[in-house]
């Protein structure tokens, strides 16, 4: 018998870090830090849930099918805003909304890849990108980035054969939490172009990233025969259970990228994408507020973090919902990581699930995700990672 495809990858991290959980009894003096995640576990505000709730009763379309493409007025909205955003031209047809972001990586990678192809990917990596291209069928190839987290387009041109087929960036970066300088994404989006490539950007954390103005300037060029831009509603409006995203790309691929939808959702979710337009219109300054409070724990984990550095830990990324830890002990972090659910009550994620398996960096590094711990659980998250010790 054939093994299956989905043989071919791994488990989902997320999932097989709680099990670490399972029977562990966490006293009421040292609860669980789960940093594990990057959601947030919050609901959506309640302005947003009262409009849901009215939708619900009252919008007979929320309850039905929809364009495979998505909600006419959602597209029309994305692509409002992001004109205005980034500097550039983005039309409703450039514009697909999807079951979260998620679903707009495998969308685009139907729309690049046969068997056998290749698909540039910087490492850490985030996993669930590299599961998709697993089963697949297309090969991962790792794009080492060193001290700082940013990966280099020379680099990147050395690992070009002539299987490739797209470059993935992801800034503000899962899991390293960096943000990507401008001058870099465009060194990419010149490198993919120049070599018949896609360039594709998942974007889902730019509502977080610390700079003002436009990230980049990729959308004022000539950008629809390259680029592919991702995009989550989840983070912005706490609607992960909705399971809402967005492609941005050129008719031609979305028209592509229909098929592959077509076939697996029929459509996206009609009420998530209801509660995202009507967040897009009405919630900008809340969502400011939001992004001040993510840039504030931001802020408390690079201040406090020298009680850490001070027994050898690095911070090796801080930013967007995440820190990326060096940890000074002699043992793998796959092994660290559910150790520290007993011996400190903290659930964070190894290294070892961001790196291929024959990458010996990742035994080094841990993932916090701190969107859902305020200043003061991060000081005492800080705290327990500090009195730590394996002996």
């Amino acid at each position: 018998m054939s093994a299956a495809r989905t043989d071919a990858t791994f488990s989902p991290p997320v999932m097989a870090a709680r099990r670490w959980i399972e029977g562990v009894a966490f006293p009421d003096d040292r609860p669980l830090i789960n940093v594990s995640q990057a959601a947030p576990v919050a609901p959506p505000p309640p302005e947003l849930r009262r409009e849901m709730a009215r939708l619900v009763v009252e919008d007979p379309g929320s309850h039905l099918y929809g364009p495979v493409l998505g909600l006419p007025a959602l597209r029309e909205e994305v692509a409002r805003h992001w004109t205005r955003a980034y500097g550039g031209p983005v039309a409703p047809d450039n514009v697909a909304i999807t079951s979260g972001c998620n679903q707009a990586f495998t969308a685009a990678i139907a729309t690049l890849c046969g068997e056998g192809d290749e698909v540039i990917v910087p490492v850490p990596f985030y996993f669930n990108h590299v599961m998709w291209l697993d089963m697949a069928g297309v090969r991962m190839v790792p794009l080492p980035t060193g001290d700082g987290l940013i990966p280099d387009a020379g680099a990147a041109a050395a690992r070009i054969t002539p299987r490739t087929r797209a470059i993935v960036l992801v800034s503000p970066n899962n899991p390293g939490g960096v943000e990507y300088p401008a001058e870099t994404l465009r060194a990419f989006f010149e490198l993919a172009r120049d070599r018949g490539l896609a360039l594709i950007v998942d974007e889902t954390y730019r509502d977080f990233d610390s700079r003002a103005g436009a990230p980049h300037d990729l959308f004022s060029r000539n950008w629809e025969d390259t680029l592919i831009q991702l995009y989550s509603f989840s983070k912005a409006y706490r609607l992960t259970g909705h399971r809402v995203g967005a492609m941005v790309a050129a008719p031609a691929r979305l028209a592509q990228a229909e098929k592959f939808l077509d076939t697996v959702t029929i459509c996206p979710n009609q009420l998530g994408q209801r509660a995202a337009l009507w967040g897009m219109r009405h919630l900008g300054d809340w969502l400011a507020g939001e992004r001040a409070e993510i840039l504030a724990r931001r802020g408390a984990i690079s201040d406090t973090f020298p009680r850490l550095g001070a027994q050898g830990w690095r911070l090796l990324g801080c930013g967007a919902y995440f820190a990326y830890l060096e940890h000074p002990f002699d043992i793998p972090s796959d092994i660290l990581a559910p150790r520290l659910v007993e011996a400190a009550g903290i659930l964070l994620l190894p290294g070892t699930m961001f790196r291929p398996a024959d990458d010996p960096a990742g035994a080094r590094e841990l993932r916090v995700a701190f969107a859902n711990i305020d200043k003061v659980g991060i000081s005492t998250l800080l705290d327990r990672l500090a009195a730590y010790s394996p002996a």
